[in-house]
């Protein structure tokens, strides 16, 4: 593109609007004209505002760009949302209803029957649920959505077995990075040497997500997918990479060597459209004993490739793999980035 588009970033301070600064910056698309976030910052440079946590340095372009008031007046239409669900639901529907294309990180809005759910390369026609949306009658604007960071991870393994052999049930035990509850997140007294087996909804939305991601747009809703789905959460001292032990049962009978080509074999939409962010192979089978791991696995792709491993038979349901994603980036940024691209290219974005 000879000329980039305006994008905003809300909650541009906290870790995920981290995310989105650094992987905006060499965007061929989209370049950040806007940033946003919480009264404190209101008017000051970026650089002073954010406490930047990422390992590249602050993006110069944004550094010194001042932090403007979470308000719709003079944002760019195009704005990525990285807040908490309460401010979100808040926030949100008023950029929508201002005329911008809200593409969200955000829990609030997940759910609610009119706004779509997407994983790009899952149900990318998921997207046309937005032209029921009352905003986008009245002003033009809309609320897109991307998943809970441990359902991303796990759609994206199950997926593929949905298409080929069908799915009864889904059992899945979640390893989570700390990242994942953002800064300062969880105290490190309470998770250093110890793992916390709960975590606020989560397991609730990963079970919903799951389904609606899995479902099918009949008109103006989606029917979720009509498997059984049971979820236990789980955080772990881990920095970045949330990983899962699932099982799975499936409709039809399925051989190792045929589960295993269905996730190396994966593409969809982002991949026959080039969009920038997709990875290559979205999924990917080691064949290594004891891998994915978090610490060798979570940036393959670029952070935007789920890795699988150790499949072998469940003595319970028919087979059990573990799958790994990075969750601030494919479960995160990466994904409601991945969005936008989908968004541009089957022309919602102008």
């Amino acid at each position: 593109m000879q000329t980039k588009i305006s994008v905003g970033i809300l909650g541009a301070t906290g870790i995920v609007g981290q995310r989105f600064v650094q992987m905006l910056e060499h965007h061929p698309w989209f370049e950040v004209a806007w940033l946003a976030a919480s009264d404190r910052s209101e008017g000051k440079p970026y650089i002073e505002s954010a406490r930047w946590r990422l390992k590249t340095p602050i993006p110069a372009a944004v550094a010194h760009m001042r932090v403007s008031p979470a308000q719709p007046d003079n944002a760019p239409k195009i704005i990525f949302a990285a807040l908490d669900a309460a401010i979100a639901t808040e926030l949100e529907p008023r950029f929508a209803e201002a005329g911008c294309a809200v593409i969200t990180n955000s829990s609030a809005l997940r759910m609610q029957k009119d706004v779509p759910l997407v994983v790009p390369e899952v149900n990318p026609d998921h997207i046309k649920l937005l032209e029921c949306q009352a905003w986008r009658r009245h002003s033009g604007g809309f609320v897109v959505t991307n998943p809970n960071c441990s359902a991303i991870g796990l759609v994206m393994a199950l997926a593929p077995l949905e298409q080929r052999f069908g799915i009864e049930t889904v059992m899945a035990v979640t390893m989570q990075a700390v990242s994942g509850a953002g800064y300062p997140g969880v105290a490190s007294l309470d998770i250093l040497g110890n793992v916390i087996p709960y975590i606020s909804k989560e397991e609730e939305k990963m079970e919903e997500e799951t389904r609606k991601l899995l479902g099918r747009l009949a008109g103006s809703a989606i029917v979720p997918a009509d498997f059984a789905m049971s979820a236990q959460c789980n955080r772990v001292a881990v920095e970045d990479g949330h990983m899962e032990s699932v099982s799975v049962k499936f409709k039809k009978k399925a051989r190792p060597e045929e589960i295993i080509a269905a996730w190396n074999e994966f593409r969809s939409v982002p991949q026959e459209l080039h969009l920038p962010s997709a990875p290559e192979q979205p999924v990917k089978y080691s064949a290594v004993t004891d891998r994915p791991q978090p610490r060798l696995d979570a940036d393959c792709g670029h952070g935007m490739t789920a890795t699988v491993g150790r499949l072998r038979p469940c003595g319970v349901l028919d087979w059990k793999f573990t799958v790994l994603s990075h969750n601030v980036i494919r479960g995160a940024a990466g994904a409601a980035l991945l969005n936008a691209e989908l968004l541009k290219a089957q022309g919602y974005l102008g």
